[in-house]
């Protein structure tokens, strides 16, 4: 038979009586689901809650029961005495004035009276402002009102001068305002007046801590124990103070201090947990955030925290699971989507990632590394649905500048815009269609500012792009002059076309017509600007479409305009910044040998490659947190101890390797060298524009190092090796240059992986063709219209879309590849130890087959994996080695 509310009540009664309290509660929470309001249950539910020393959780019931019946004596004794218990006697004053204001008097209320004068914090010769002003202050305290309680704290301070309360108000809100010098002063003044308030030392620790000062938290916190022995709370923040000064096992003998005196204290268990995931101790952690849990099953710190901790157990479902737990609590907690997205990025979960990162950026859109991560799963992503929202995400990472290289996520946004209807009509087009609505389709592409954007920043690797591109410029080109009145969206993609042309390196194709079109208007800008008149912005940017600004005769003549003011920087301020920083490069000694004559010779007509924005770490840190985080076997551990490391970037192009590796490694101090003036020219304009300070350039050639005289902690070289006449005489030299015990990363071409790459350049040594500009755009022509399987292959190439990247990947006038093998008979020559391959991708694929511990560190395992799966080092080989001591 269903019991009545009233039944269960007495039932409930009964039971709490005999000392049955699961009983008892049972019933007191049946009636509570019905009822959330009774006024009996709430109180006796809280009775219960402070029977077992949960008084902390017993308040929120009290409070209901006395807003259901405010005339129930006993409900206004039991609240008062709970918060006694607590040691919140101005509040339990605050209370006592409220039930004697509605009439409650007699020896109970007296003695309780009596009771918080006798445990009073306030001495008899001191002078407190009223309960109810109190209690104002305390209000606007708790809900973040820091100032408004201070400035009223001050104004009552005159009245009271020697209120420890106001002087605890003061310290407490000008904590919460950042004052922290100021707040223990007020708590210093406090102390003056009652040395032994064990409150104010609990509260002058925190701010220590605040402070960075954890050596006087932990004092501060030790003279409150000294008054008050069983203070939990200030036994947990001494616990917060070792654990912040380096000291978890002395954290954790105080968390336990705490929960001696508090069991069901979840907050101590929680930073317990914390303090055992810091010690490594995995498990424990575990254990201890369940045991928070069940204290308090709605706790979303506990859930994400322990979410962490089996990430770092590779246990990455379970991760997932707290982290869903988490944010079922929370679902603003932007920390627990962003670590998710790192989990699902792990699994290579690389959509369900970009949506975790996704929601942590529309929760806080300055979230540190979320655009980085995003960035790099968006690297191996192509899209098969459209979303809008993503888009603006990747326009806030492109203006970020230093969260990833645009051409790295380049094709998973273009993957993304081709479902815009926009975009997909027009790639559908013909030659002739294009050209004959030229400013219809420029309209259509200037409402997609993503596009706009990647045009202005990388070559784009897509020939259906190209082709549309092409055919604009060249319509553009054809009826600029009858464009009396350029619109907005016209300039604007005008200007995104001329940037897309130069950093491509006008790798385009350039039709008879269209060379006899620009030789006229050359000539007509010629004359106008002759007689003192400007052209117009259209013409410019047309012009600047197919040839650099600073390569016409008349550009020194041109007038500055927010039309083209963008191009104009780009290709002339920029270019001429880069001959400025030429005469400033120290020269080590002239380039002598024939092969790095030439290979200077290139790279000085084409700096490779030209970049705009650059993935940078979000920190730089020690050289053993890079080791940990790349997985690297290290045979002499001293190299972890350079808190200083001296680095050789030998070969470093325009600059990407070297401010790369700057921003990687903390305190470091790079020197990073090049055969070619105009690529060190490039790589330092853009350090300069970085603002990183820790990078020297010099010219010079790794044969003519050893003059350096100089030995270095860490020698990066990469892509560089191969293309010495006798790499494996570089490689020795960089070796020799090399610290005992030091680091070496090396980048080289695989045998295996450029197979189609060898078979193309064979043809065109037996072809004859040379390396002009118009002879390889003419052969890549030849290429994008050949059906076989080989030259469709490198239409894949990034490589393939920019002038001096497509002669390095095809036309290069030196090139050695290598095979593991070969590899480790040149590391064992040397006296190198393999310590790991660096890309995170190959590595994770390579240990779903080669699990064993070891593995990583196989050269012959690699060998079978790289002939199992030919294609993996397409790019390179990318591998670190150590150099043993030589004693």
């Amino acid at each position: 038979m269903e019991l009545t509310l009233d039944q269960a009540l007495k039932k409930g009664v009964e039971a709490h009586k005999a000392g049955k309290a699961q009983e008892a509660d049972r019933y007191y929470t049946a009636i509570l689901k019905a009822n959330p309001k009774h006024p009996d249950a709430n109180h006796n539910m809280a009775v219960l809650a402070v029977g077992i020393g949960k008084v902390e959780a017993a308040l929120p019931y009290f409070k209901t029961a006395l807003e259901a019946n405010s005339s129930i004596g006993q409900f206004w004794l039991s609240y008062i005495d709970a918060l006694i218990k607590l040691d919140r006697m101005v509040e339990a004053k605050a209370v006592l004035d409220q039930a004697k204001s509605k009439g409650f008097e007699g020896d109970v209320f007296e003695k309780l009276k009596n009771r918080l004068e006798t445990t009073s914090v306030i001495s008899l010769n001191v002078q407190d402002p009223p309960s109810d002003q109190l209690q104002a202050l305390i209000n606007l305290y708790t809900h973040g009102q820091y100032q408004q309680a201070l400035s009223n704290a001050l104004q009552l301070l005159k009245k009271f001068p020697n209120s420890i309360n106001l002087y605890n108000i003061i310290g407490a809100a000008n904590k919460g305002l950042g004052m922290l010098e100021e707040a223990i002063d007020a708590y210093k003044k406090a102390l003056a007046i009652k040395p032994d308030y064990a409150d104010t030392y609990n509260n002058m620790g925190i701010t220590f801590q605040s402070q960075g000062k954890p050596d006087e938290a932990i004092e501060a916190y030790k003279k409150a124990l000294s008054i008050k022995p069983d203070y939990a709370d200030a036994y947990n923040n001494m616990g917060n103070a070792f654990k912040g000064h380096g000291k978890p096992d002395k954290a954790i003998e105080a968390y336990k201090k705490a929960l001696n005196i508090k069991p069901d204290y979840a907050l101590a268990y929680y930073n317990m947990g914390m303090a055992l995931h810091d010690l490594g101790k995995l498990e424990e952690a575990v254990s201890i955030y369940n045991k928070v849990l069940c204290i308090k099953p709605e706790y979303a710190l506990a859930y994400y925290n322990m979410g962490n901790v089996l990430y770092e157990q590779s246990k990455l479902d379970k991760a997932i699971d707290a982290y869903n737990k988490a944010l079922s609590i929370n679902p603003d907690y932007a920390d627990a989507h962003y670590n998710m997205g790192i989990t699902f990025q792990n699994q290579g979960k690389l959509d369900e990632a970009i949506d975790a990162y996704k929601k942590a950026i529309s929760i806080k859109p300055d979230f540190p590394g979320t655009y980085k991560n995003m960035a790099n799963a968006l690297a191996r992503v192509r899209f098969t649905k459209p979303d809008r929202d993503l888009q603006k995400t990747i326009i806030s990472i492109l203006n970020r500048k230093t969260d990833a290289r645009p051409s790295d996520i380049a094709s998973a946004a273009i993957s993304l815009l081709k479902f815009e209807p926009n975009l997909q009509k027009h790639l559908q087009l013909g030659d002739d269609n294009i050209k004959q609505n030229p400013l219809g389709i420029i309209s259509d592409l200037t409402d997609l500012p993503l596009l706009l954007k990647l045009m202005r920043v990388c070559p784009l690797s897509d020939l259906k792009l190209e082709k549309l591109f092409k055919n604009l410029r060249y319509a553009i080109l054809s009826n600029v002059l009858d464009m009396k009145e350029a619109s907005p969206e016209l300039i604007g993609f005008q200007s995104a076309l001329a940037l897309q042309c130069f950093t491509n390196e006008y790798i385009y194709n350039c039709t008879d017509q269209e060379e006899k079109i620009l030789k006229a208007l050359d000539a007509s800008v010629r004359i106008d600007l002759k007689n003192k008149e400007q052209p117009s912005p259209q013409v410019i940017l047309a012009l600047a479409s197919y040839k650099a600004l600073n390569q016409y005769g008349w550009f020194k003549l041109l007038v500055v305009t927010d039309d083209i003011k963008d191009v104009f920087d780009r290709q002339i301020e920029e270019p001429n910044q880069e001959d400025e920083l030429k005469q400033d490069i120290p020269i080590l000694d002239y380039i002598t040998d024939q092969v790095s004559s030439k290979v200077r010779a290139q790279y000085e007509e084409s700096p490779y490659p030209r970049w705009v924005n650059l993935g940078l770490p979000l920190r730089p840190l020690p050289i053993s947190n890079v080791v940990d985080e790349i997985k690297l076997k290290l045979h002499d551990n001293k190299i972890t101890e350079v808190e200083e490391p001296e680095i050789l970037i030998a070969g470093c192009g325009t600059g990407q390797h070297s401010i790369g590796t700057a921003a990687r490694f903390k305190s470091s101090n790079v020197l990073a060298v090049d055969l070619s003036l105009s690529s060190l020219a490039y790589a330092k304009r853009k350090t300069k524009e970085l603002s990183i300070e820790n990078i020297e350039y010099m010219q010079a050639d790794i044969l003519d190092l050893a003059k350096l005289n100089k030995r270095f902690d860490i020698i990066e070289s990469s892509g560089v090796l191969h293309h010495m006449d006798d790499p494996a005489a570089g490689w020795k030299i960089l070796t020799d240059c090399l610290k005992p015990g030091g680091l070496m990363r090396i980048g080289l071409y695989s045998e295996l992986a450029r197979q189609h790459i060898v078979r193309i350049r064979k043809e065109i040594s037996h072809a004859g063709i040379g390396s002009s500009k118009e002879e390889m755009k003419s052969f890549r022509d030849t290429l994008i219209g050949s059906k076989k399987d080989h030259h469709e292959k490198i239409l894949n190439f990034s490589d393939f879309y920019s002038l001096s990247e497509l002669k390095d990947l095809l036309f290069h006038i030196q090139e050695y590849r290598f095979t593991v093998p070969q590899i480790k008979v040149h590391l064992d020559k040397l006296g190198l130890k393999f310590c790991g391959f660096e890309t995170k991708e190959i590595v994770s694929h390579f240990q779903q087959t080669n699990t064993k511990k070891g593995d990583l560190y196989d050269l012959n395992k690699w060998q079978a994996y790289e002939e199992s799966n030919p294609r993996t080092f397409i790019g390179m080989y990318q591998f670190w080695c150590q150099k043993v001591d030589e004693d």
